[in-house]
């Protein structure tokens, strides 16, 4: 190092020292969050006071605790005051209870389920419901009258059973043993709905879990029907992972259609359980077809699912015959010149079983319409530049749907009340932060609101669902798990996006002890793909708990929803449409000049950290942009699009045979000769969703190219580090930062 260079770094070091001094005197008294403390698996994560709750009706809703579960009166309960208790059950009593007929031991009732089945009784405008409470030891599946301190019904517990799915109202279970249905019915006589040979997979999802699909099995409203998806994939090509923890290795063939290959054959049945026949549903040849949103008809005559060509551009709403297994109507067909994307099934009125809503992007943002079962559009119930996120359920009393949104902000989730009549909107609760909403027993007029705001980790409060009625009473409010730890500064903002014109949202986390005259490592952590938001109007704003341990150890942290990630509306998402990563990469450039553009951040020592889709976007900026970003850590990278599977791949790139020049562009191992900064990818070599091979083959790649990045396997995980690992993971990751940014 050049003499003049020493002394002037050492005149600093000595013109700092006297500060340096003051600011370690002040930090000795206060604490900084260890990995352990911020990262789920930690021995000692801290994470904000939870409670649980579940309706009772629409009176009052149960706490389920350890040792008790207390009842709550809803802000208008009947004869009571807003929040009084009143005894429902202890541990000890549901044990003893138990122990009688020798049924198994609870240790919590954290799992305890309310049965909330009607009777004909109206008090005011709510239905008296049966005290019912279901446990599950292990071993037996258990209802108790808590009112009468009685158990009243057991159903045994399937050794081995996986997808379990109970219906409330008949009793029956139904759930999968390896590739096959079963159903036990409510007296406990087990029923084998299917006797498939391997490479046909039956009640569970399919369809890699897209579409919003997220099981396999769909009971009928009264719970005597049930119909499941059969997966037929013998044809799908295996890909092979490795066991490393037998002694020879063991292969494990998992069957991953990649993009522009075959694909698997899905088919949906019937099976009623009282004839114990099963009918398919006569959907013709399944070859290059897709079958999502499945939902039965109040009557159970009838059951809808939208079909959807191998494209994804061609959707339908078809109604199918219970019995004969016949198409009844094609309602409707809605296309997209990219791409259509159902992922909510239809919903029927609970006053009026002629009505149902639909959920579309057809006008750029996720909407509801109202449609007949002649399949007439009625009318539009929401419409502007936002989405609607979820569906919660109808207030039957004031007749309107419940819907979560992101009216109020792009950031933001909040709980709507929507009018069938006049589709007025009325915000239900607080207007900051994220919401999520469980609506009460039959008739919907209350509403336990979940929520969080950048300074709150948790609210949790029982309200009106009626806007003209509006009260509320408070359930929790949650500390600060970190209080009186040295936390970081958070701010968010937005900068211009690539084309000059979109609106996009950041997040800056800065050192506690953050001094504007220092300048900054800075780490960009990204995701940046579709269905993922990461920064918000939630607690701390969406950070994550290695940012913040990440800022605390003095580095600048940034991330940026660029154009592709959720909640900002179909043509913000699909501009990537067929080149996944460009232009995307071409937003996360603006927020690094966005980055440079402040004084306490050195623009030489850009990071960048991301998995997953945020893998791919990690690697890709370091190839693309090698000047810019001097240290990369990739997890669980796509490097090229042609290993993923069909039904993500595809939607967004087309076919490797439709679209090369895509495919060619956005594989990263054409690029693998640009890597100049340091660049370490992880990945699990159990990954089925981001096969290992992506990893394998950039490496080839580089040492063909004679660059040099570096590589950390992380055996027996699949597509995500999760337990005790986590920690190691996020230790090595920040090693490397601290060895090389």
């Amino acid at each position: 190092m050049n003499m003049k260079i020493i002394c002037k770094w050492m005149g600093i070091a000595l013109l700092a020292l006297p500060t340096l001094f003051a600011t370690n005197v002040m930090a000795q008294d206060l604490k900084k969050p260890t990995l352990e403390d911020l990262l789920p698996g930690g021995e000692t994560y801290r994470i904000a006071e939870n409670k649980w709750y579940q309706w009772y009706g629409d009176a009052a809703c149960l706490e389920l605790g350890i040792d008790s579960i207390k009842g709550i009166w809803a802000v208008n309960g009947v004869g009571a005051k807003a929040g009084e208790n009143f005894t429902v059950i202890t541990l000890k009593e549901a044990n003893k209870l138990l122990a009688e007929k020798e049924l198994g031991k609870l240790r919590n009732f954290y799992s305890a389920k309310t049965i909330n089945t009607p009777h004909s009784t109206v008090i005011g405008i709510l239905l008296q419901v049966d005290p019912l409470l279901l446990l599950n030891t292990g071993k037996y599946r258990v209802l108790i009258d808590w009112k009468k301190k009685e158990l009243i019904w057991n159903q045994p517990c399937p050794a081995q059973a996986a997808n379990e799915d109970w219906n409330e109202v008949s009793r029956h279970l139904a759930y999968t043993l390896n590739n096959n249905l079963y159903v036990m019915t409510n007296d406990g006589q087990t029923r084998q709905v299917t006797t498939e040979a391997e490479g046909i997979v039956c009640g569970q999802s399919v369809h890699r879990n897209e579409f919003g699909i997220n099981k396999g099995t769909y009971w009928s409203p009264q719970g005597n029907l049930l119909a499941f998806y059969r997966m037929d994939e013998s044809m799908v090509t295996q890909y092979p992972l490795v066991n490393i923890t037998a002694r020879i290795g063991e292969l494990n063939n998992v069957r991953y259609p990649m993009a522009g290959m075959t694909s698997h054959k899905v088919t949906v049945g019937i099976y009623n359980t009282e004839t114990q026949k099963t009918v398919y549903l006569n959907t013709g040849d399944p070859t290059d077809r897709y079958f999502t949103n499945i939902s039965w008809a109040p009557d159970a005559k009838s059951i809808y699912l939208i079909e959807l060509n191998r494209d994804q551009n061609h959707a339908k709403l078809c109604q199918y015959n219970t019995e004969t297994g016949e198409l009844m109507a094609t309602l409707f067909e809605e296309t997209h010149p990219k791409y259509v994307e159902p992922q909510h099934p239809i919903v029927f009125l609970p006053w009026d079983n002629n009505k149902f809503i639909y959920q579309s992007q057809r006008d750029g943002f996720n909407h509801l319409y109202l449609y007949n079962v002649k399949g007439e559009l009625l009318k539009q119930l929401t419409q502007g530049e936002w989405l609607v996120q979820q569906v919660l359920g109808f207030n039957r009393q004031t007749q309107h749907v419940i819907i979560q949104s992101t009216e109020t902000s792009p950031l933001q989730s909040n709980i709507y009340s929507v009018s069938l009549k006049d589709c007025k909107r009325s915000l239900l609760g607080n207007s900051e932060g994220i919401h999520s909403a469980q609506l009460s027993g039959f008739m919907g007029t209350h509403l336990i609101d979940k929520s969080s705001s950048p300074t709150c980790p948790r609210s949790i409060k029982i309200m009106s669902a009626n806007p003209k009625k509006h009260r509320e009473y408070t359930l929790l409010t949650a500390e600060n798990p970190f209080k009186g730890f040295t936390m970081p500064n958070i701010e968010t903002g937005t900068i211009k996006a690539a084309d000059g014109v979109t609106d996009l949202y950041y997040r800056l986390v800065k050192p506690a002890d953050f001094d504007p005259a220092k300048k900054y490592p800075t780490i960009i952590y990204v995701y940046g793909g579709p269905h993922a938001q990461m920064v918000t109007g939630g607690w701390q704003n969406g950070a994550r708990g290695w940012d913040i341990y990440m800022a605390n150890k003095g580095y600048i942290m940034f991330t940026l929803d660029n154009r592709g990630s959720d909640n900002r509306g179909l043509e913000f998402e699909n501009v990537t449409f067929r080149h996944l990563g460009i232009e995307e990469g071409k937003d996360q450039v603006k927020g690094v000049e966005f980055l440079k553009s402040l004084p306490y951040v050195d623009g030489n020592r850009i990071g960048v950290h991301g998995w997953s889709f945020g893998g791919h976007m990690t690697t890709a900026l370091m190839l693309r942009y090698p000047e810019i970003f001097k240290v990369g850590v990739a997890g669980g990278p796509v490097i090229d699009w042609g290993y993923y599977e069909i039904m993500y791949g595809e939607r967004y790139m087309d076919t490797p045979q439709s679209n090369p020049e895509g495919y060619e562009q956005c594989n990263l191992k054409n690029l693998a000769g640009n890597l100049k900064g340091h660049l370490l990818l992880i990945h699990d070599d159990h990954d089925d969703t981001c096969v290992p091979q992506h990893t394998l083959s950039f490496i080839k790649a580089c040492v063909d190219a004679r660059t040099y990045p570096d590589l950390f396997i992380y055996p027996t995980h699949k597509h995500n580090v999760i337990g005790r690992d986590r920690v190691h993971l996020h230790e090595k990751i920040t090693r490397y930062f601290e060895d090389n940014l």
